[in-house]
């Protein structure tokens, strides 16, 4: 039988003994629903987003409140080519569609960046490959079991309250 993605962030996440949370919930599609339903604040959501750097895709993990700095990511990276995955990319890699995506790249052989302002959070929330799955777990413990590359992604505004953040996975610039 496959195995979920849930499945493997649960395997994933017990294997390291870390502790989490698991909370099934109405469908969400972006992330103040999501944050709404889980009762948390908007900037605890752990936002993972795949995007396409030159010539290899990879993952971003992003506060939810936040924007992804395109500028800032391609001078970090020294890529001077960068755009978000159209949704049958995201198909392809990850089995999953855009706002069901768990923070682990490494899950779907992605390299996973992760903003560093996700870490002044004490806990994460997320879909996990699911819209009506979420996971709960603090950020510490996310770490050790992603070991994520950090630094600064997002472009340091906080996005508005009611701003829809679904990505439109079929434009292409980041």
């Amino acid at each position: 039988m496959h195995e979920s993605v849930f499945d493997r962030v649960e395997k994933l996440l017990k294997s390291q003994k870390l502790p989490f949370s698991v909370a099934l919930h109405k469908p969400v599609y972006t992330s103040e629903e999501a944050a709404e339903v889980r009762g948390v604040p908007l900037s605890t959501g752990a936002k993972a987003l795949i995007c396409k750097g030159e010539d290899q895709f990879v993952m971003f993990v992003i506060p939810a409140d936040r924007k992804l700095d395109s500028k800032q990511v391609r001078r970090l990276c020294g890529w001077r080519k960068l755009r978000f995955a159209n949704r049958d990319e995201v198909l392809a890699l990850t089995g999953l569609t855009p706002g069901s995506i768990p923070p682990f790249g490494s899950l779907f052989g992605l390299t996973t960046f992760c903003d560093q302002k996700l870490g002044e959070n004490t806990t994460i929330n997320f879909n996990a490959g699911d819209h009506t799955i979420s996971v709960s777990m603090k950020y510490t413990d996310y770490f050790e079991a992603e070991r994520p590359e950090v630094g600064t992604l997002t472009d340091g505004g906080m996005l508005e309250g009611g701003v829809n953040d679904k990505v439109d996975q079929t434009s292409g610039d980041a």
